[in-house]
């Protein structure tokens, strides 16, 4: 794989952020930070992308599959998809910010 393609593949590793209590709780008490991700990125995959894209030092990466609710429509049957969480933690006194990222 060329470094062009492997730095694209890089920028699209990473979906958004995944903002919830427990995300925001870990985040002030545990310097970690939840991101939706593609489900066949790797460890290594999320870690490179996060620290290329916020410029931060990755210290651990954690990732969980989380299997999609069974939905009924009405008399439809449906399924939600299922989705990988990466739960990154970054070294200490550093910090991402959203809003200014780019």
């Amino acid at each position: 794989m060329s470094a062009v393609a492997r730095q694209e593949r890089l920028m699209q590793v990473i979906i958004g952020p995944h903002v919830s209590e427990k995300s925001t709780v870990l985040a002030d008490s545990a310097n970690q930070v939840v991101f939706k991700v593609r489900r066949d990125a790797t460890k290594a995959e999320i870690r490179k992308a996060v620290e290329m894209l916020f410029e931060v030092s990755v210290v651990g990466v954690s990732t969980v599959l989380i299997k999609g609710k069974a939905k009924r429509f009405g008399a439809l049957q449906g399924k939600r998809s299922d989705w990988k969480k990466a739960y990154v933690r970054i070294a200490e006194g550093q910090d991402i910010d959203f809003l200014d990222a780019e």
